[in-house]
């Protein structure tokens, strides 16, 4: 099998089971090799959305800047790959970022009387469509008269720069009992939907292989 060959194989997946969170899908004649860079690439080569900055105007609470940052910054974002570009992709070629690249979210838990948890749900995006994939992700407990105020930018990133950019919590591949098929699982963190994963990561196992093509090609002339 040749490179054009896996890209036009796979067009055809069957599909094998299929939910919100997960999809099973059916690979027939496809090298060990090229399956497994499928499966890779969409544990941690699909794009997504992930808090990247954090830029903390009060925090009184017991978790340190640093913690609360890293709790931001682990909490699955919903991504829509059509509308946004990865920013070393995006033409404002820009360090700080465009509204093409970068969202901004906003939370402020007010003054705090009681204690209680601040969640997902308090997190202002300014495009409705890059949030929390859920409202009742815990933050920080805040304790009466303590407060958390803070500016985030969301953007584009891979798995393979940083876990919180992963696009699937698990990618698995299993044997069949016939030869040469196997079976792709995705699981997604909710950032994507898992059709969405498996089909960019097809995009995205076929481009890097056009790109050694062309690479092999050079060194060959």
């Amino acid at each position: 099998m040749d490179f054009e060959d896996f890209t036009q194989d796979l067009s055809s997946l069957e599909v094998i089971s299929k939910d919100d969170k997960k999809m099973s899908v059916k690979l027939k004649g496809i090298p060990l090799q090229y399956a497994n860079a499928l499966r890779r690439v969409c544990l941690n080569g699909v794009p997504v959305f992930a808090i990247d900055t954090v830029d903390i105007l009060e925090n009184s609470s017991v978790l340190p800047d640093e913690g609360l940052a890293h709790r931001l910054g682990l909490i699955p974002i919903k991504t829509d790959l059509k509308r946004f570009n990865e920013p070393s992709k995006c033409e404002c070629k820009s360090e700080t970022g465009c509204s093409n690249c970068k969202v901004m979210l906003v939370l402020d838990s007010g003054d705090t009387e009681a204690t209680r948890t601040v969640l997902s749900d308090e997190l202002t995006s300014e495009d409705d469509s890059i949030k929390p994939i859920a409202d009742n992700i815990p933050i920080v407990q805040l304790a009466p008269g303590q407060r958390v105020k803070v500016e985030c930018y969301a953007r584009l990133g891979r798995g393979s720069e940083h876990a919180k950019w992963n696009s699937a919590n698990i990618a698995i591949l299993t044997e069949t009992d016939k030869e040469d098929e196997r079976i792709l699982t995705v699981e997604s963190t909710g950032s994507l939907k898992p059709e969405q994963i498996i089909l960019a990561g097809v995009e995205e196992v076929g481009a890097r292989l056009s790109e050694f093509k062309d690479m092999i090609n050079e060194i060959e002339a």
